[in-house]
């Protein structure tokens, strides 16, 4: 990982995010790989061992900063509407070290913060919940959006669902391969629904075909990513 971080290895791609109704790009995901001079190495590997070593906030720093350097490059090009999500790891919205860091990165850039979110799990929210609300907060006050991502894989969403000062739910992809799977579309159907009566968008990941993508538009789902788009 270190000597990666020192050749400057890790690339950051955008995955675009759609609106479902009128089928425009109306945002991105920032998503970090590692390619080597051996080929690619998946996130699912890196980034939980970044975190167990502590590299995840040299990373998460660069991730961030490249990213609203490219914000600030697409808003003077006109692009002022594109939402850019940048994922946050646990281990940085509850440490304050780090997140003041995080805060000191923000303050240097000239964005509009109305349309950049972070994007955090469950796991990392609950982990310390008073912590994470209180990191949230301090994000919204500068105008960002928060989304929680992967909703629905964990026990306990629902019960904090109330509690996180959330803006988007990011319905995770496993409840969208619908294929023969009723209790997983009818388990999508209850979050967008849930998340309306809240007041929260919800964004589909992992929309590989078209039967999801026309699947989620019939059930209210507001926007969406994936393979397929």
């Amino acid at each position: 990982l270190q000597k990666g971080l020192d050749n400057m290895e890790f690339e950051t791609y955008y995955q675009p995010q759609i609106d479902l109704n009128s089928n425009k790009i109306i945002g991105v995901e920032a998503l970090v790989r590692w390619n080597t001079e051996n080929g690619f190495i998946s996130p699912n590997k890196f980034i939980p061992a970044a975190e167990v070593s502590g590299q995840i906030y040299d990373l998460e720093r660069r991730i961030i900063n490249g990213v609203l350097k490219q914000k600030k490059k697409w808003e003077e090009q006109g692009h002022k509407d594109l939402t850019v999500s940048i994922n946050l790891s646990g281990k940085s919205l509850i440490s304050k070290t780090d997140f003041e860091r995080i805060e000191t990165i923000l303050s240097s850039y000239d964005v509009d913060y109305s349309t950049v979110t972070f994007e955090i799990t469950e796991t990392a929210a609950i982990s310390n919940i008073n912590l994470a609300i209180k990191g949230l907060n301090t994000l919204r006050e500068k105008g960002l959006k928060i989304a929680l991502d992967d909703f629905g894989t964990g026990y306990s969403s629902i019960t904090y669902l109330h509690k996180l000062p959330i803006d988007i739910i990011k319905l995770d992809k496993s409840y969208i391969d619908i294929r023969g799977a009723l209790k997983n579309s009818a388990i999508a159907k209850f979050i967008v629904m849930l998340s309306h009566d809240l007041g929260l968008k919800v964004l589909a990941e992992g929309i590989e075909t078209l039967e999801q993508l026309e699947y989620l538009k019939s059930i209210g789902c507001d926007y969406g990513q994936g393979y397929y788009i």
